[in-house]
C-alpha cells in the first residue's frame, strides 16, 4: 500500500498528515527516506522518527452520536468528540461528519480507503434524516423536497421525503453537502429545530442509546464495501 495509507492504518496521522511528516523527512522505510509516491509491503520496516511503525487491526464502529458533541478526533476548544466516546483499542476516525447539534448514526474505521469512499459523493452512500420543523411543510414543501432544491451550491438531487408527523419530516439523501438538510428546509420555509440521522449506508441504531456504540460484523462491513467496491 502507498506509505501515507500504511501510516494512516497505523494510526499515526490522517493521510494528509502523513504526506506532512513524509515531506518533512521523518519517515524512513527499510532506512531510507520515504517518499509520497512510496509503496509498502508487509516485511518493510517503517519508522516515524526512529519509532517503528505497524498497520492496526481493520476496525469498524457504529456510534449512536448524541447531541453536543462534535465530529473530529480532537478538537481545539476542548469540546467533547466522537472519539472520546468510542473506546476501541484501535485508532479509529468518524467517516463523514454530524453537527454538533445533529445526533445520530456515525460510522468510524481505520479503514482509510473505505471511509473514502464512503465519503465520496460519487458513491451516493444513502442516508437517512428524521428533522424536527418549524411550522407545518405543506404537500408542495415535500414535493419540493423530493424533487430537489436550488441552493447557492447548486440544485439538489432527488431525494425521498416524507411526513412522519405535522412537523416532523424524514429524507433520505444520497448526498452529503455541508448543513445540507437544514438548507434545504430552510428553503422551503421550515427551520430544522432538531436533527436526527437514523440510518446510514444501511446500518440502523437498533439496541443504541445515545453515547453507545458497538463494533460492525462481517456481514455489515461487507455490505457496506459492497456499495462502493
Amino acid at each position: 500500500m502507498r506509505l501515507n495509507a500504511y501510516l494512516a492504518r497505523a494510526g499515526v496521522a490522517s493521510r494528509r498528515g502523513a504526506d506532512e511528516l513524509i515531506k518533512a523527512g521523518r519517515v524512513t522505510v527499510n532506512g531510507e527516506l520515504g517518499q509520497l509516491n512510496t509503496f509498502v509491503d508487509g516485511a518493510a520496516r517503517v519508522e516515524v522518527d526512529g519509532r517503528a511503525v505497524a498497520p492496526q487491526t481493520l476496525a469498524y464502529v457504529l456510534l449512536h452520536k448524541p447531541a453536543g458533541v462534535v465530529t473530529t478526533a480532537r478538537d481545539p476548544q476542548g469540546r467533547p468528540t466522537v472519539v472520546d466516546l468510542v473506546d476501541h483499542a484501535s485508532r479509529v476516525v468518524p467517516v463523514g461528519r454530524l453537527d454538533a447539534d445533529t445526533t445520530g448514526a456515525l460510522l468510524l474505521t481505520n479503514d482509510g480507503e473505505l471511509a473514502h469512499r464512503l465519503a465520496h459523493p460519487r458513491y451516493g452512500v444513502e442516508k437517512t434524516y428524521e428533522a424536527d420543523v418549524e411550522g407545518e411543510p405543506s404537500d408542495e414543501a415535500i414535493r419540493a423536497l423530493a424533487e430537489g432544491i436550488d441552493l447557492d451550491d447548486g440544485p439538489t438531487a432527488p431525494a425521498k421525503a416524507g411526513r412522519l408527523g405535522p412537523s416532523r419530516v424524514e429524507l433520505v439523501l444520497h448526498e452529503g453537502r455541508k448543513h445540507q438538510v437544514k438548507r434545504m428546509l430552510a428553503a422551503v420555509g421550515h427551520p430544522v429545530v432538531q436533527l436526527h440521522r437514523s440510518r446510514y449506508g444501511g446500518l440502523t441504531l437498533d439496541g443504541l442509546g445515545p453515547g453507545e456504540s458497538r463494533e460492525l460484523t462481517g456481514p455489515e462491513v461487507d455490505s457496506l464495501r459492497r456499495l462502493v467496491f
